[in-house]
């Protein structure tokens, strides 16, 4: 299933970031063992853009954003930011680089200064970095709290707990524009907000993309939101690449069977619909020891001892569409019937 290979990278002057052979290792305490985070995974960004990223829990997505921003450096790979290579980039001018390139996480509340008054935890960017008088600083943290929707005054004298968990993402969105950054990487922003408001939040990063002209990476579980504010997705499994394709396209025509089953999980809210066989088996393997071959060959209906034995690489089934399977196609059950609330 999951698998290497570059054949989906664009060569276009309209590439904002390139990511190649991405490698991110963790080692397990004294053992000499390393968890295999990232496993040479490719891929790029279009200005303007957005690139959704799914995948179940422990697949590296999350470490895939901040590998970006060099926190933690890779163990080795490319990143290509607007022309400059950041693995290249040490102290200062890695500092700098990371203005254009900031984080919104996933936990609101736990990443804002609980000590501090959220006027000044967006102010305090610009004031790191000298942006301006401090009139024009004061003006420009105001200006983005009203474009989030967050009123200007009460931010002068309230805490982050005096918000809600809503309120606290916007706030960090906020954080994250006050500095006129190119791209963010948005790491699960909305799975720890209730369903309305995990709208808001969707409708309010879309408005932000169009006015402040932004690319986004969107890093979630929730396929049924990543296809909302997507322009393309990839599927990640256990630190690989399994699946690239316009967010239409894979949705309608998923070619893994990792992509398959987990467009099959989405609940139906519809109590006569019966419940699939998925088709897997176990549990997935550990990152620590990933099996040979394709890492999904253990649980895959599909499996073949050529699966067990070789990787697949990443190879275009359609028009832009890259699949990293020996045995690709689609279900008669597919296409897959996803929606979500956007008011």
């Amino acid at each position: 299933m999951a698998g290497s290979g570059k054949a989906h990278l664009r060569d276009t002057e309209e590439v904002l970031l390139s990511v190649e052979d991405l490698v991110v290792e963790f080692p397990v305490g004294r053992t000499g063992l390393k968890v295999n985070a990232v496993s040479g995974i490719s891929f790029d960004i279009k200005t303007g853009e957005t690139l959704g990223i799914v995948g179940e829990s422990g697949c590296g997505k999350s470490t895939t954003g901040r590998a970006i921003m060099q926190l933690p450096r890779p163990i080795s790979g490319k990143v290509s930011f607007a022309g400059e290579e950041l693995t290249t980039l040490k102290g200062n001018e890695m500092r700098e680089a990371r203005t254009s390139i900031q984080m919104i996480f996933q936990d609101p509340i736990s990443s804002l200064n609980p000590r501090r008054k959220v006027r000044d935890i967006v102010l305090e960017p610009l004031a790191i970095w000298k942006r301006g008088t401090k009139e024009e600083r004061l003006a420009r943290v105001d200006k983005v709290l009203e474009d989030v929707g967050i009123d200007p005054q009460r931010a002068a004298e309230s805490q982050p707990h005096q918000f809600s968990g809503g309120q606290c993402q916007r706030i960090s969105i906020a954080r994250a524009l006050v500095l006129s950054p190119k791209l963010i990487i948005c790491d699960e922003p909305v799975s720890a907000l209730d369903v309305s408001v995990q709208a808001q939040v969707l409708n309010l990063l879309e408005d932000l993309k169009k006015d402040y002209g932004l690319t986004l990476i969107f890093i979630a579980h929730d396929l049924a939101v990543v296809k909302n504010i997507s322009d393309r997705v990839a599927v990640m499994y256990l630190g690989k690449m399994c699946e690239i394709a316009k967010s239409d396209d894979l949705y309608a025509h998923p070619s893994h069977p990792y992509t398959q089953i987990l467009l099959n999980s989405i609940p139906v809210p519809d109590p006569t619909v019966a419940v699939k066989n998925l088709g897997t088996v176990g549990e997935p393997p550990s990152p620590v020891l990933p099996p040979p071959g394709c890492r999904f060959n253990p649980r895959c209906p599909s499996a073949t001892d050529r699966c067990r034995t070789e990787e697949p690489l990443l190879r275009e089934i359609d028009d832009g569409h890259f699949v990293a399977c020996h045995h690709p196609g689609w279900e008669a059950s597919m296409p897959v019937a996803v929606s979500v609330a956007t008011g």
